[in-house]
């Protein structure tokens, strides 16, 4: 469970963007989409695999 303290004379606004980031760090929502379909194990290798390869390729042009 979330628990988010609301400190005084802070808006509602701004404690509800502390919520939804303090969420979307946890994770379930990703874990909910993921769980709506069944993947093979090694469908889900390769998909990393891809990724992983992408992030790799994308760092090196930022470095060089």
């Amino acid at each position: 469970m979330i628990i988010i303290n609301v400190k005084e004379n802070e808006s509602i606004d701004k404690a509800l963007k502390r919520f939804k980031k303090k969420f979307e760090r946890t994770g379930v929502l990703k874990e909910l989409r993921a769980r709506t379909f069944f993947e093979k194990k090694s469908v889900k290798r390769r998909e990393e695999i891809i990724r992983a390869a992408y992030k790799q390729k994308m760092y090196a042009t930022d470095n060089y």
